[in-house]
């Protein structure tokens, strides 16, 4: 298996993304769970760009890195300006890191029109800030900025400016797709230009996904002799992002039998992918490739039937490669293979044809046609099989509550709720304020059970969703309340429908209580 060198650029390419910005704390983490995955290049920034840089430098020097290189990232010298004497290279040497990128202008209408200089004078500048580094003991890798542009305007400068690089000795050269409006066979054609004029250089590429092909262009240029790839472990970026290392890592070892990771590091993808995000506070797309919580999931009875006989009829990989898992989506398009798979998660011993098994199917589908929809909302269906199978107590039993929104307010609570309950024959009576009306209720009812339900305090709300389910009559259609709670160990969805968003929303809050008192009674 020939290595595929992994070069993450989130720290710097990812930083620029909107809506990103990264303490030192931030970017400390982030190498820790790139080098933990075995990532081989992580490029952490540009020193001369401000002074956090410079701390993130500073205290990224007292890492123990086991498989990663950190590298620091500018611009060659100014023009008529010896390398020397620049300021930006004095602050990339001053970040002490094992490796230094070095990016130059690679197209005619950048040296010309962006830096204003001449052809000649931009080839000494490359090769001059190359050599520099070289001779200070680092480890040079040169970023062709908009080659590929360069390369349709102007093939023989492009590839002058790779020889300029190679002349002051940089170890690798790779091709950028700055604009991200590269096609993939196009982008193979000049990888093969370029790794057959420098056959003993490793060649990179760095695509940014403007066109929607990043990965595309990165395997392909891969296949055509690139030996490393650049781009953000999760995509994001400047403008619409660059290449997703958690796509092209799998697609490359997984599928083209090529080796970006150790196998067993490989299933620590998604792991990692998490742990980024939520540094980098984000949240990871359900339909993102691989690691996404959709990126398994099967909904169309056939798919789902399909599956189960033999994975590799609906599913390009094993999800436990990348450590995702396989999901069966609950659905009036579900078969009774998946409710039936479903069910036997919470009676092993159920059999195929047994009655409840149609029961649940029809259940199902007369909830869904009420406007339940259960595939993002796994919680409640379990409860919906326990409560067919007659296996859910009744914890407590509502009397009543009373919802009263107050404006204008001064607290930053807006509601207030009373409820009334009834548990073992007891009557409890509990108020809250809440921030809006569904916050008041839910404290509401945490208070009224909190002596005899303990559990219950270490549930939080972590997300709260409405869906106007037939606009068309106004505010008079039902609505679709889906609730997101996690207890700090695990997370569950739950669903309520109704015309009342009141209704729906403690529909679902008791339906997330249900399922948490039934997991500690397991």
């Amino acid at each position: 298996m020939q290595q595929i060198e992994l070069y993450d650029s989130t720290l710097r390419d990812g930083a620029q993304a909107e809506g990103i910005s990264f303490s030192v704390n931030d970017k400390l983490e982030i190498v820790r769970a790139l080098d933990a995955l075995g990532i081989h290049y992580i490029e952490a920034g540009n020193p001369a760009s401000n002074p956090k840089e410079l701390e993130f430098f500073r205290r990224a020097g007292e890492l123990r890195l086991r498989s990663a290189k950190l590298c620091a990232f500018g611009s060659t010298r100014r023009k008529g300006v010896a390398a020397a004497n620049d300021q930006n290279c004095a602050a990339l040497l001053e970040a002490n890191t094992p490796a230094v990128c070095v990016f130059g202008k690679s197209s005619p209408l950048h040296v010309e029109e962006i830096l204003r200089t001449t052809p000649e004078e931009n080839l000494r500048m490359i090769e001059d800030t190359c050599r520099f580094f070289v001779e200070q003991g680092r480890e040079l890798l040169f970023d062709a900025e908009h080659f590929f542009d360069g390369y349709k305007a102007d093939p023989a400068y492009a590839l002058a400016t790779l020889a300029a690089a190679a002349r002051g000795g940089a170890r690798a050269l790779c091709l950028c797709d700055t604009n991200g409006g590269a096609f993939p066979w196009a982008a193979a054609e000049a990888v093969r230009a370029v790794c057959a004029s420098f056959p003993a250089f490793c060649v990179g590429i760095h695509a940014h996904n403007d066109g929607d092909m990043a990965t595309a262009i990165a395997c392909a240029a891969v296949e055509a002799g690139a030996r490393q790839v650049q781009g953000t472990f999760l995509g994001f970026g400047e403008r619409v992002g660059n290449a997703s290392l958690c796509a092209i890592a799998p697609n490359l070892q997984l599928k083209l039998g090529y080796s970006c990771l150790p196998p067993a590091q490989m299933e620590q993808l998604l792991p990692a992918a998490m742990h980024i995000a939520s540094v980098a506070n984000i949240t990871v797309r359900k339909d993102t490739p691989f690691i996404g919580a959709s990126a398994f999931a099967h909904k169309a009875g056939m798919h789902a039937d399909g599956v189960l006989k033999n994975s590799a009829s609906f599913e390009h990989i094993d999800p436990a490669a990348v450590g995702n898992r396989r999901r069966f989506l609950v659905s009036e398009f579900a078969g009774k293979a998946a409710v039936l798979r479903r069910m036997q998660k919470l009676y092993p011993a159920l059999e195929a044809d047994s009655p409840a098994v149609a029961q649940i199917v029809a259940a199902l589908k007369e909830k869904e046609f009420s406007g339940y929809s259960y595939e993002g909302a796994d919680a409640s269906f379990d409860l919906l099989i326990r409560k067919r199978m007659g296996d859910v107590p009744a914890f407590f039993e509502l009397i009543s509550y009373k919802v009263l929104d107050e404006l204008p307010y001064g607290n930053e609570r807006s509601a207030t709720a009373t409820i009334k309950v009834k548990v073992d024959g007891q009557v409890k009576i509990a108020a809250a304020e809440g921030d809006g009306p569904v916050n008041a209720l839910d404290l509401a009812m945490r208070q009224a059970l909190a002596g005899l339900f303990p559990a219950l305090g270490q549930v939080q709300l972590l997300d709260y969703k409405v869906r106007i389910m037939e606009s068309a009559i106004g505010t008079g259609t039902k609505v679709r309340v889906l609730i997101t709670s996690g207890d700090g160990e695990k997370q569950w969805a739950t669903v309520g429908v109704s015309h009342d968003i009141i209704e729906a929303s403690w529909e679902a809050l008791v339906d997330s209580v249900a399922f948490k008192l039934l997991e500690g009674r397991a």
